[in-house]
């Protein structure tokens, strides 16, 4: 059974993340705006757990899981960190651009994805008991789709089913874990990098 509360999520994740390869594709947003905006909204964030901030509170009662009430924005934050270093690692690799815009499509659609198929998925992930083969597949195929916009069809198919499996593993920094908005867009950046170097 899909929560109001999750799809709301999913919903907010899928469109900021398409909102946010516009911007840099059309040149509105460049590695200084995106830490700019990371840094505004760390600022929102840890002056709401001091003050009412009314369109904070908004925002984190519409889509913020109660865990993560203690960080209000926390996703968002690491999902611009996220794009922040893809960015910085590729700007200045041939087709560098084409590669953050990609990168960034399979974390918008394919880290979405799964919650749209949990109901029907059977088959365990073999690195994660919480998370399922059917939902890192449709991932994949959705990411594809919205990676080979920008990249050939290999280096969107890699990349995307490289992102989705990375995904379902709980990587772990010490007692810290790696949260996904992080890894899938590297992950998928650098497979498309390296798959490019081989066309």
């Amino acid at each position: 059974m899909i929560t109001k509360l999750e799809l709301k999520r999913q919903f907010f994740h899928i469109f900021g993340g398409i909102a946010l390869v516009l911007l840099i594709k059309y040149g509105l947003l460049d590695l200084v705006g995106i830490l700019v905006l990371m840094a505004v909204a760390l600022v929102f964030s840890l002056l709401s757990l001091k003050i009412d901030i009314p369109f904070v509170r908004w925002i984190i009662g519409e889509v913020e899981r109660d865990k993560n009430k203690k960080f209000p924005g926390k996703g968002a934050i690491l999902y611009l960190f996220g794009a922040f270093v893809v960015y910085g690692l590729f700007i200045t690799q041939p087709n560098g651009m084409e590669i953050i815009l990609a990168s960034l499509m399979i974390l918008a659609l394919g880290d979405a994805a799964p919650l749209f198929v949990r109901h029907v998925a059977k088959i365990k992930h073999p690195f994660n008991d919480e998370k399922f083969i059917e939902g890192a597949l449709f991932g994949a195929m959705l990411g594809f789709l919205g990676a080979v916009i920008f990249v050939s069809p290999l280096q969107a198919l890699l990349g995307s089913f490289a992102a989705m499996f990375v995904e379902g593993i709980d990587i772990r920094l010490g007692l810290a874990e790696v949260d996904d908005n992080l890894t899938i867009p590297v992950v998928a950046s650098v497979v498309i990098w390296a798959v490019g170097l081989l066309l």
